[in-house]
Order: C-alpha cells, then sequence, then structure tokens
C-alpha cells in the first residue's frame, strides 16, 4: 500500500503544483472563472498557497505519514469546498473535476492510514 500512496501522492502533488502555479500567475481563464463564482481576486494567491502547501504535506507524508493524512485531508476538505463553490452557482461542469480530485484526497487518507 505504500507504494500506491508513493504513486498516486506523487501524481496528485503534481497536478496540485500545476494548478498552483496557475493561481499565481492568473491566466485570463483562471480570473474568469473564480469571477463566474464569486471569489474575489485576491483569494487566488491563497488558494495557490494552500495546493503548496499539500502538494508538500504529501510528499513529506512519505517519511512523516501522520502529515501525509493531515495533508490528505486537508485537500479533501479543500476540494469538497471547491464541489459546493461550483454547485453553488450552477457550474456542473467545474464541479465533476473538483469531485474525483476530493476522492483523490480520500483514497490517499486511507492509503497512507493503512501504512502507518
Amino acid at each position: 500500500m505504500f507504494i500506491a500512496y508513493a504513486v498516486v501522492a506523487a501524481l496528485m502533488s503534481a497536478v496540485l503544483l500545476a494548478s498552483a502555479g496557475a493561481k499565481f500567475t492568473r491566466p485570463k481563464r483562471l480570473v474568469d472563472q473564480m469571477s463566474t463564482l464569486g471569489l474575489p481576486y485576491g483569494v487566488l494567491p491563497f488558494l495557490g498557497i494552500a495546493q503548496t502547501a499539500g502538494a508538500g504535506g504529501l510528499v513529506v507524508g512519505l517519511w512523516w505519514g501522520p502529515l501525509g493524512i493531515a495533508a490528505a485531508v486537508g485537500l479533501a476538505l479543500y476540494f469538497t469546498g471547491a464541489v459546493v463553490t461550483h454547485l453553488r452557482v450552477g457550474d456542473y461542469e467545474g464541479a465533476p473535476p473538483a469531485a474525483v480530485l476530493t476522492a483523490v484526497s480520500i483514497a490517499l487518507v486511507a492509503l497512507r492510514a493503512t501504512t502507518l
């Protein structure tokens, strides 16, 4: 199970860092989407920091299991909030990707918990 955690954590971290990079560079498409979701422009750096911290926590969780679990729980909450935010404004195309990332985060909790 540890190898499965390591592989999924590495892939999830790559996705998170790519997403965080977009939040820091603020491409027009992302800014427009955040506006549609009702999120202020100034929240983007905080979302990027949260994703970067989650990625770092997953990687450090390879050596210190409790941190990996905490990071995965935090990411599950983060992406659950994203699903709710998308659904709240009727963005039914944006909700499924966030739901998949929520499920992956929950799977990471289970994978790391089984290897403690």
